[in-house]
């Protein structure tokens, strides 16, 4: 062995030296928070970059950024209320962006001002969403009159952006009197979705098979207007023997709260068919439920709903987060698997581990 082993080591050279940044305030710029009141007033001028801004911070997770998206919401709050909300769903495929890019390009053009919260699926896996609407509505996009937001869905019930609801109060105040919300698909985000708009729109597929057997009885029954969809070239056919079919069926449902008859609809986004009449029928609804003082009513009851919704959120983040439950909860789980002890047994002990901790 060498008297100094450390002669026999072999030399490293030194690497590439990093370069540094091309824009060395860049990193500064992104660490400033943004102001509120510059928020606010950006907001309520319909400046689009400071309203995607104040969303991105609605949508955060962060405490500092929720400090100050809610003191947002707060000054913006008298200024929203004023739109029509619409929410628009239906299986994958059906054509929710491309109807959607055809409805607003509409909706424009007899003076509205759009705005699409569009809810992007999330994946389980990596936790990441393409959020593609803005591409796949080229036009609209590009519109001055429309402001287009995708939204991940995270892992919110159903895929529905948890936040969604603040957005759309902050689109209000921005000026938008037309909020479309666009959801992931057919399944639980729809009641979700119910529950935060006026105007429920259902889209289906002509000729899928057995039209009533394709999507849960629950939906439909959610539904305002129903609009078959892609009614074009060969499809035609097929889309009105489905509106006959649908027409029939809306017969067998109780009558809605509102009063209001749901209307079923062909449309294509490629033709334009349909499109003028599907927005005639909103203006209907939003007029006959107006007057029977529903729409109101309806309002009242979702700023309830939301408001025991926040609780439950709010009270499931704090036991997770509580370290009496982060301590309890391994040995909790092992006795379930086990067999030792119910679900409901252990769960009622953590829930009394939980508010005990809160009383000293």
């Amino acid at each position: 062995m060498p008297e100094n082993p450390q002669n026999t080591r072999p030399k490293v050279k030194q690497g590439v030296i990093s370069p540094g940044s091309l824009n060395p305030k860049l990193s500064a710029k992104r660490r400033v928070l943004p102001d509120v009141e510059e928020l606010v007033k950006g907001i309520l001028g319909g400046d689009r970059i400071l309203l995607g801004r104040a969303i991105t911070m609605v949508e955060s997770q962060k405490y500092t950024h929720q400090r100050i998206a809610q003191e947002v919401i707060q000054k913006c709050l008298p200024h929203a209320g004023k739109s029509i909300r619409i929410g628009i769903t239906g299986t994958p495929g059906v054509g929710k962006s491309t109807f959607i890019e055809s409805f607003g390009q509409h909706l424009i053009t007899e003076g509205c001002r759009l705005a699409v919260l569009a809810i992007d699926p999330s994946s389980q896996v990596s936790k990441g969403s393409i959020l593609g609407d803005k591409t796949r509505m080229e036009q609209l996009s590009s519109n001055p009159s429309a402001f287009i937001r995708p939204s991940p869905a995270g892992d919110s019930l159903g895929g529905v952006a948890r936040k969604t609801r603040e957005s759309i109060l902050l689109c209000e105040a921005a000026g938008y009197d037309t909020i479309l919300v666009e959801t992931v698909g057919v399944g639980q985000s729809e009641t979700a979705v119910h529950s935060m708009v006026d105007f429920f729109l259902l889209l289906l597929l002509p000729g899928g098979g057995d039209e009533l057997q394709g999507i849960k009885r629950g939906i439909v029954e959610m539904a305002d207007l129903i609009a078959v969809n892609k009614a074009d070239g060969d499809r035609l056919k097929l889309a009105k023997h489905a509106k006959r079919a649908y027409q029939n069926a809306l017969h067998l449902f109780p009558p809605k709260e509102s009063e209001w008859v749901p209307k079923v609809e062909i449309c294509s986004a490629i033709s334009s068919l349909g499109i003028p009449a599907i927005w005639q029928y909103i203006n209907d609804y939003k007029s006959h439920t107006e007057s029977n003082g529903f729409f109101k009513d309806n309002r009242i009851g979702q700023a309830k709903y939301w408001l025991y919704e926040t609780i439950n959120q709010r009270l499931q983040t704090s036991f997770f987060e509580s370290e009496v439950i982060k301590k309890a909860l391994p040995d909790a789980i092992k006795s379930v698997t086990e067999g030792q002890q119910t679900s409901f047994q252990i769960a009622e002990g953590l829930l009394n581990a939980f508010l005990g901790s809160n009383q000293k």
